[in-house]
């Protein structure tokens, strides 16, 4: 866990040092600040979030991840966390009607936990996390990339 404990690092030195601002205009106290407490605290949950949204993930990246909310009719929620505004919540058992037994299961395992507690710790971490990650408010073409270009791409984040 190398790598994602350097990212880690970063993160919470860049915290003590004021944190960075979100697209919805929140402070390290908002998004990337509650991301590098639960970071912290659990970093399996932030490694399992970014192997759910990375190209080679369970759900086929941001793209699928986009087809699930959509199929669930939940496409807005997803989209609010792509945009420059600020992010809709998405509760524990509206991730699991969008993600499906397999993936949550998966997760679930990873974490040590049930689907259910799996799913809720998500839908905490989900929404600031792909917030982060897409820049100006906009999806990547082609995705977040695989598991290290997500963690790459999170570390420059926090370097800023």
């Amino acid at each position: 866990m190398g790598l994602l404990d350097s990212v880690l690092g970063a993160v919470i030195n860049n915290a003590s040092q004021g944190g960075a601002q979100g697209h919805g205009g929140e402070g390290a106290a908002g998004g990337l600040g509650g991301l590098i407490s639960l970071a912290a605290q659990n970093p399996q949950l932030v490694q399992a979030v970014m192997s759910l949204i990375s190209n080679d993930g369970p759900v086929g990246g941001l793209p699928g991840l986009m087809a699930r909310f959509q199929q669930a009719g939940l496409g807005n929620v997803i989209a609010s966390w792509l945009s420059a505004g600020p992010n809709q919540a998405i509760s524990g058992e509206q991730l699991s009607q969008v993600l499906g037994s397999g993936p949550l299961s998966q997760i679930a395992a990873q974490l040590g936990v049930g689907s259910g507690a799996a799913a809720g710790q998500l839908a905490q971490v989900l929404p600031g996390l792909v917030d982060q990650l897409s820049p100006q408010g906009h999806a990547p073409q082609g995705g977040f990339g695989n598991a290290n270009d997500l963690f790459g791409m999170l570390g420059g984040l926090l370097q800023k």
